[in-house]
């Protein structure tokens, strides 16, 4: 009897034969796994917070196109916002009107709104959702261009006529009629407003009555309200709640309408690219006004030092990216125009002094262009800010004053003015001036190794020391001194 013992050659054989076939096992779980996530359907979420601008709708605009390259059963916007831009606003319901991926705004977390521009992006989207403790509305487009606070009222075509008017605008609001605007400017901007919001209501089929008077009259709903309304479709409480809510539904696309299958949908998170980000930084409008003072200031550097290239460089790259901002935001060219000015004015104070008026003339310019820059809601630039690069400005403009006055009380360090009081030699024996006054004398004296012709009223000896009292034209009047030296 005996018995078989394996080689450690057919050991080691048979271990790694265990070896591959436990990776080929997991390497055949994880094709599974990425096969099994490819077939699943997947809903894209894109988080939107703080005011609508140019780098909101390029990135609402890059999410819908990989939605729908990926063919994704759903797009969620997470939103909480206080308004923004009219066009960024109207462009970013055009790329959700016609995706050909269904899109679902919803107003998340609790404490969030969908104001103003958020408002109209709701009534805009397929499927309308909030969150509890959250609210909706204040619709009124304002700050359409001007001074802020201004309106432009038509001037009525006689002292009747504008009687008349004023009773009819009392008669309206003592029977609470709608708003219809105090001026022709926004009077249209209100009625485009209310047609725009009343279609996008009626596309959808919700409550277009309230809508108008969130446009009117700047009316809010908490979520509650705008879901008994009509005004909203689901109140959920996270995406998934509502991506469950709204499973079966039918809704309006380009291409007609559309039953939602979103039930256990993969959820994936689409975060802003560094395009986003850089956007988002340049057109806020606090940044851009930032870059353009930078930018204009380099050039000015660069102009009065040449070579220096880092103003120049720096300069020009600002000014680039300010012009860029400046494009794709609401701006009052009146104001950048004024701007422009005021700052040309306060460096003119620098180069020709004209003891403040430029410079005051230009900072006032300079205020008043900032103050009406931007035209768009929540866009802005920060008062705070125009004062303190006014304020710097102005301490410039003093600085430059105050130094002129100084230097107008210091002595002359160069030209005729600083040979008054200066030592001379005489270059040679001084003769009797016959052509002048008698008891004059003239002759020359070397100054900084330059000859002179000069006069004296008594004889000077070539070597004698003398002081420049005057200087006429090109003569010299000379007092004598007692020491003497080599001419």
């Amino acid at each position: 009897m005996f018995t078989y013992a394996p080689s450690s050659r057919a050991r080691l054989s048979f271990s790694a034969g265990l070896v591959a076939a436990s990776l080929l096992l997991l390497l055949a779980s994880l094709v599974t796994g990425v096969q099994a996530e490819q077939n699943q359907r997947s809903a894209i979420v894109l988080t939107i917070e703080g005011a609508i601008g140019p780098a909101t709708m390029d990135y609402v605009a890059r999410a819908i196109e990989q939605a729908e390259q990926e063919q994704a059963a759903l797009l969620v916007i997470r939103m909480d916002t206080p308004g923004g831009l009219m066009e960024s606003m109207r462009m970013i319901i055009r790329d959700i009107l016609g995706s050909s991926v269904p899109v679902a705004t919803y107003v998340t977390p609790a404490g969030a709104r969908a104001a103003s521009a958020g408002t109209y992006i709701l009534y805009g989207s397929h499927i309308a959702a909030m969150t509890p403790a959250t609210h909706l509305g204040s619709a009124t487009p304002v700050q359409m261009g001007g001074m802020p606070g201004t309106d432009n009222p038509e001037p009525a075509p006689d002292a009747d006529a504008e009687a008349d008017a004023d009773a009819d605008a009392d008669a309206d609001e003592s029977e609470d009629k709608p708003r219809r605007g105090s001026s022709a400017m926004e009077r249209k901007v209100l009625e485009d407003s209310v047609a725009y919001i009343r279609s996008l209501a009626e596309r959808h089929g919700r409550n277009a009555d309230w809508a108008e008077e969130a446009v009117r009259e700047a009316v809010n709903l908490s979520a509650q309200q705008a879901l008994e309304r009509n005004v909203v479709d689901v109140v959920a409480t996270d995406v998934n709640d509502l991506l469950q809510q709204i499973n079966g539904r039918n809704v309006v696309m380009a291409s007609g309408d559309q039953i939602l299958e979103t039930a256990n949908l993969l959820i994936k998170q689409v975060d802003p690219n560094w395009r986003t980000r850089l956007l988002s930084v340049i057109t806020n409008p606090n940044i851009a006004f930032l870059l353009m003072i930078i930018g204009f200031y380099g050039i000015i550097f660069e102009l009065s030092n040449p070579g220096e290239l880092f103003p120049g460089i720096l300069g020009a790259v600002c000014l680039i990216l300010a012009l860029f901002a400046f494009q794709v935001l609401s701006v009052n060219y009146a104001g950048l125009a004024l701007i422009m000015l005021g700052l040309a004015l306060i460096i003119a104070e620098a180069f020709a002094p004209s003891f403040g008026i430029l410079g005051v003339s230009g900072t006032l310019a300079f205020i008043f262009g900032s103050v009406i820059l931007m035209d768009g809601t929540h866009q802005q630039v920060s008062l705070p800010m125009i004062g303190g690069i006014a304020a710097v400005a102005a301490g410039f403009m003093l600085w430059t004053l105050t130094r002129v006055v100084s230097l107008r009380h210091q002595p002359a360090i160069s030209g005729i003015d600083k040979m008054v009081g200066q030592d001379a030699v005489a270059a040679d024996d001084f003769q009797p001036w016959t052509d002048a006054t008698q008891g004059r004398y003239r002759g020359h004296v070397q100054v900084s190794g330059e000859r002179w012709n000069a006069v004296a009223d008594q004889p000077v000896h070539a070597g004698q020391p003398v002081l420049i009292e005057k200087v006429e034209g090109l003569l010299l009047h000379l007092k004598p001194t007692n020491d003497k030296r080599d001419p």
